[in-house]
């Protein structure tokens, strides 16, 4: 009798993904410059390095590439670059004023 073998090479290639990161921020102004973002949440170690990622084109906001260092990043955008994705919520402070 023969045992039918599941090939395990079939699933692994799938999960060698890099694992994706998702970060919450929660702003306490109306905006935020998106390499500041990118330093404040730990992606980049330095407001620097984060203009670098920025000026490498490899950051989108809301799924559009985004390349001005300074783009005012306000509460309800996502921030996508390689691997990690950023979601700005407004403060509590901030969605009480709103009303």
């Amino acid at each position: 009798m023969r045992l039918n073998r599941v090939r395990s090479n079939v699933i692994l290639p799938a999960m060698k993904r890099k694992p994706i990161q998702v970060h919450h921020f929660t702003l306490r102004d109306e905006h935020i410059e998106l390499h500041n973002l990118l330093k404040i949440v730990g992606v980049a170690d330095s407001g620097g390095q984060g203009k670098a990622l920025v000026a490498a084109g490899t950051v989108q906001v809301d799924d559009a590439p985004e390349s001005r260092k300074t783009a005012k990043i306000r509460a309800g955008q996502k921030v996508t670059l390689d691997g990690v994705t950023i979601h700005v919520h407004a403060s509590d402070a901030a969605a009480s004023d709103a009303s």
